[in-house]
């Protein structure tokens, strides 16, 4: 997925949650609904979650310098998980706390009708943007699963924003249940009910948010796909005699780190490495454009077997 797809999905939700959340919290003030109020709160949490992803996606672009020489490729990650966090602590804890007061302290709500009409609205926007969202994570999908193509993603921004948009769509049909429910029953602690079930949506989101971006955080390895096609790109060099390891590592969507351990002809001079190690730099990279940077270690296979025996025995002492 390109940069640009990534951005117009935020720039979706960033213009829909700002105008829903001024219109829940006027609508809030105006009837009292709690509901509401946590729709309100849930909407200006989506907001600012925004312009964080939009925040870490242009710190991600900063060159490298001597403090950061890998470049700044996980700000992303680091920012995409802040958002998760910001969700459970802002969005689901004043829900919850803002649904325990209304069902501790229940009162009805006025004019609710003010507030069927704002849900409504809130609604079409909302789906305009979930649509926008789910349109532009479907071109990444390739016939996987949604929760598989989540797993296999690098790139958080985009299910950051369509978890995000179906959890804003999922509580507003609940705060509209609850409002009824509240009008209809003559039971105002209903709309407080509302309020909490809001919150753990919410808590359940980031939960699944939190998990996934922590391993993007901690870091992942490259797809299966980008693997196969180096090691063949490898192996087909005829100097090349073993391809001892093969370690990737995404340091951003589209910024992998790649790391060779290959063990090369015995008979093969230094300048015929050289000129293979660089024909093959420019194939990887050709064929795999999001590999940015690569280093080749030269290593007999016996010695790396060694390498691998004596730090597995060391793991095992240190266990």
């Amino acid at each position: 997925m390109a940069a640009h797809g990534s951005k117009k999905v935020i720039y979706a939700a960033l213009a829909g949650n700002g105008l829903i959340s001024i219109t829940k919290f006027a609508a809030a003030a105006f009837t009292g609904s709690s509901a509401m109020m946590s729709e309100g709160i849930h909407s200006l949490v989506d907001t600012g979650n925004q312009g964080l992803l939009l925040y870490g996606m242009k710190r991600a672009k900063q060159p490298p310098d001597k403090q950061h020489p890998f470049g700044y490729g996980a700000e992303l990650y680091f920012w995409s998980f802040v958002v998760a966090i910001l969700i459970f602590a802002v969005g689901s804890g004043v829900s919850i706390y803002e649904g325990v007061q209304k069902v501790i302290h229940p009162h009805p709500v006025s004019n609710p009708m003010v507030n069927y009409i704002v849900l409504a609205l809130a609604f079409a926007f909302e789906s305009v943007a979930w649509w926008i969202a789910l349109k532009e994570f479907n071109q990444t999908r390739g016939g996987r699963s949604l929760f598989q193509t989540v797993r296999d993603s690098k790139d958080p921004t985009l299910f950051t924003v369509l978890f995000e948009d179906s959890a804003a769509m999922l509580g507003l049909m609940v705060a509209a249940i609850g409002l009824a429910a509240a009008q209809v029953l003559g039971l105002p602690w209903l709309d407080g009910a509302a309020s909490i079930a809001i919150g753990l949506i919410l808590a359940a989101t980031a939960a699944f948010l939190a998990f996934e971006t922590k391993g993007l955080l901690i870091g992942e390895g490259a797809s299966p796909e980008i693997i196969s096609s180096i090691r063949q790109i490898v192996e087909a060099s005829p100097t090349v005699t073993a391809v001892n390891e093969i370690r990737t590592l995404h340091r951003g969507p589209h910024d992998i780190l790649l790391a060779l351990s290959l063990d090369f002809e015995d008979q093969v001079k230094a300048g015929a490495i050289e000129d293979a190690i660089y024909s093959m730099e420019q194939t990887i990279k050709r064929q795999n454009p999001d590999v940015t940077r690569l280093f080749i270690e030269v290593q007999a296979s016996r010695h790396h077997e060694e390498m691998i025996k004596a730090e597995e025995e060391q793991r095992m002492l240190d266990a």
